[in-house]
């Protein structure tokens, strides 16, 4: 006779990832995820929105653009 364990609690939920996309002081474009996870410097907007889009698995509002400079700050 064989017994499974369930455990009584749920699954870690999966972190939603929400990226930024805009350009720096320097006008390099950036995309930064909203919890620090991830993000880069892109040679253009396109590659940094694909970029973003992939790695957010791209559901509606995860990749915003920013008026605002931003910054990758190590």
């Amino acid at each position: 006779m064989s017994v499974s364990i369930v455990s009584a609690e749920p699954p870690p939920a999966r972190v939603a990832l929400n990226y930024v996309v805009g350009q720096d002081c320097r006008g390099r474009w950036v995309a930064l995820e909203s919890h620090g996870l991830g993000g880069g410097y892109f040679r253009d907007r396109e590659a940094a929105i694909r970029y973003a889009a992939a790695e957010s698995g791209c559901p509606a509002g995860a990749v915003r653009l920013s008026p605002e400079p931003l910054a990758i700050i190590l």
